[in-house]
């Protein structure tokens, strides 16, 4: 897909250097570089939802169930 973006001038040389020294496409550089950025964030979203269900854990409404749940947690490496 063809889009226009606009970036501060000393990143889009940066850039080109890049482009040039490896040999590859402005596009490759700019689509690898969004590609690396939005994997690094996703495990953001998994921590944001992870920590939704974390927050219901304990509301329940049995006590038995809201103290072992906690423990499993604790007891979990994230």
């Amino acid at each position: 897909m063809k889009t226009a973006v606009s970036i501060p001038d000393d990143i889009f040389a940066r850039a080109e250097r890049l482009a040039s020294r490896e040999r590859r496409t402005r596009s490759e550089v700019y689509a690898t570089a969004v590609d690396e950025y939005l994997a690094r964030h996703v495990r953001d979203e998994v921590t944001d939802r992870m920590n939704r269900v974390c927050d219901k854990v304990g509301e329940s409404g049995d006590a038995f169930l809201d103290v072992a749940g906690r423990q499993v947690l604790d007891r979990v490496e994230w």
